[in-house]
């Protein structure tokens, strides 16, 4: 039998079926249903055309996939890192928070990584995308069920049947049951690979989808470390601001008792209170910043801001930093950041789809089987006459679809590049994070060594100014002075050394670090 239909696709089906008032056939044998049609030669071309589809169920169209090959060139900032003395040695980049020997941190980024809401998000996203991925496999199996019911009937006698009754004594039963069981499967054979391939796109998204919860993994533990370097920062420079409140009042106070005496003028005064205004004004900024990271580690860690802003109320100096890694191969990074390998599973997805786009050129067959019983009383049910069998052998193809296919082809390609394109321009965005990072740790921590040295001779400028003060050369206020050069230059350092902290743990992150591979 052949169908045209209004989509212009090319339908063939081979139905066999045993109605349940014949005997059945014996093997090699034909059997004749009640109007005579010999059905051998059909049973035997179903059977036939079953074996040919299992036979070529294996093939399937589309390309291959080959794996994009990217070849780097090493890191034009890793020289820098690699030189770096260090008190530290190199962690491991699956747990490197650990590398600080700082065991709040430790606590903070493991707690963060339990409780974080945005990474049990993510691995719910993962959970839908593999059943997603258990679907797809499952369709290119058959598909079984079984099928019962039973009906019972009182006819009318004012149907024409009915009506008719008194005729025929005997031959009309006004009331009337009616039992059917049957279990049935049918089955797509994916001759071509149609299934096959949207079940690899699925699992390939699956996979993406499980590295891209790996990367929230990532960046939890970096955020929270971030979070960390800058309390401990803020801390550190409170601190020096609040000495720097107590020198200044402490010469605000010389300044108005020298203009008391006559010894000073009210340019001096106004200088003072200057400095010590612009001291003061500093806290309400670093209050700003340790209450808004404060808030930011809690959110981190699954929790309303405040819960756990109690454990970090002591003030602590900012981590020592370790070593970065004992060789920084770029090709390492392809491997371990998770943005890369998620892109690298979705040009995987786009090519699969590519081969189940191109299936659609080709026709698809099914097969379908019914074992079933037909009988008016339970008795019956499971006699040999209401066994009625029946198969269907079924195929369809997309002969005149004005260009339909061509398009889901061409689309699936375009996306296929799209995901190429996408990879590339991750992998050059995970190359620019770890030069970036590298660059900033490097000159933060030069920037550091300078500001050492320059306390260092603050320092011997101040003990002289004590010095001189008590051989009674030069006045206090130029000691106080002296004092409050100290103290801005320490600042400074404590706010580059947290810039240092922040670098490295920016380091550890654009390495990918945080997971086990």
């Amino acid at each position: 039998m052949f169908i045209l239909t209004q989509a212009y696709d090319l339908r063939y089906s081979l139905f066999v079926m045993r109605s349940s008032n014949v005997m059945p056939p014996l093997p090699g044998h034909e059997f004749v249903t009640s109007n005579g049609i010999k059905t051998r030669i059909a049973l035997r071309s179903t059977y036939v055309l079953a074996f040919a589809v299992i036979a070529l169920s294996g093939c399937s169209v589309g390309p291959r996939y080959k794996q994009p090959i990217t070849k780097l060139q090493p890191y034009h900032n890793a020289p820098a890192i690699e030189s770096r003395t260090t008190m530290l040695p190199a962690p491991s980049l699956d747990k490197w928070w650990t590398g600080f020997n700082d065991p709040a941190l430790t606590k903070i980024v493991e707690r963060a990584l339990s409780q974080n809401l945005d990474l049990a998000a993510s691995f719910t996203l993962v959970q839908q995308a593999r059943a997603v991925a258990q679907e797809a496999g499952a369709q290119r199996m058959p598909d079984i069920n079984i099928e019962g019911d039973s009906t019972a009937s009182r006819a009318s006698l004012d149907s024409p049947t009915g009506r008719l009754a008194p005729e025929f004594p005997g031959a009309f039963q006004r009331n009337s049951n009616y039992l059917d069981l049957g279990i049935g499967a049918t089955w797509e054979t994916d001759i071509f690979g149609s299934l096959r391939r949207g079940a690899e796109a699925a699992n390939a998204e699956a996979q993406a989808a499980e590295e891209e919860r790996l990367g929230t993994r990532v960046s939890v533990a970096a955020e929270a470390a971030d979070a960390y370097m800058q309390i401990r920062g803020a801390q550190v420079r409170l601190a020096f601001a609040k000495q720097q409140i107590s020198t200044d009042e402490h010469l605000r106070s010389l300044v108005s008792q020298r203009k008391n005496a006559g010894v000073a003028s009210d340019r001096e005064l106004a200088q003072a209170e200057a400095l010590l205004a612009q001291a003061r004004s500093t806290v309400p900024q670093l209050n700003i910043i340790f209450e808004a990271q404060l808030n930011r580690l809690d959110v981190l860690m699954g929790a309303q801001p405040g819960t756990y802003a109690t454990e970090l109320k002591v003030p602590l100096d900012i981590p020592t930093l370790p070593n970065i890694a004992n060789t920084l191969d770029a090709s390492d990074l392809i491997r371990r950041r998770p943005d890369i390998v998620a892109a690298e599973r979705r040009i995987a997805a786009s090519n699969a789809r590519i081969g189940q786009a191109i299936a659609e050129y080709y026709p698809k067959i099914s097969l379908a089987a019914l074992l079933g019983t037909e009988a008016i009383s339970p008795g019956d049910l499971f006699r040999e006459r209401a066994f009625q069998p029946a198969a269907v052998a079924s195929l369809r193809w997309r002969l005149f679809d004005f260009g339909r296919v061509d398009a889901e082809v061409k689309q699936a390609r375009g996306a296929n590049a799209e995901a190429l394109v996408q990879y590339r321009s991750s992998v050059l965005r995970a190359t620019e994070d770890v030069e970036d990072a590298f660059n900033a740790l490097a000159q933060s921590e030069s920037r550091r060594d300078e500001l050492a040295r320059e306390i260092s001779s603050l320092q011997r400028a101040k003990d002289l100014s004590e010095q001189s003060y008590k051989a009674g050369v030069i006045p206090l206020t130029d000691v106080l002075d002296a004092d409050r050069q100290l103290l801005v230059a320490k600042d400074d350092l404590a706010s580059t050394r947290e810039d240092a902290a922040r670098a490295a743990v920016s380091s550890f992150r654009a390495l990918g670090g945080g997971w086990t591979p």
